[in-house]
């Protein structure tokens, strides 16, 4: 019995949250100058440097900020952010 809990488990919570974790850290692994991004905070911008914990990202026209790697939750298409930036 204790088993076939242990199986249903790792097949609905425990396997889609590896996956789900593996595929955030290949997003920011594969992070590239220009990209735009949203971070976890809901900031929308386009990244201008990258360093090995941090990255800045451009959120208006001059002004930057900088932002834990691990704090990005998602790649934007290009494009998706107006060229007013």
């Amino acid at each position: 019995m204790f088993a076939i809990m242990f199986v249903v488990f790792y097949f609905l919570l425990i396997r889609p949250q590896q996956k789900r974790a593996k595929e955030h850290r290949t997003m920011v692994e594969n992070l590239a100058k220009g990209d735009e991004v949203v971070t976890g905070g809901g900031l929308v911008g386009k990244v201008t440097d990258l360093g090995d914990n941090f990255i800045e990202v451009e959120v208006a026209d001059n002004v930057r900020v900088k932002v834990q790697r691990q704090m990005l939750a998602s790649v934007l298409p290009k494009g998706t952010i107006k060229s007013g930036l």
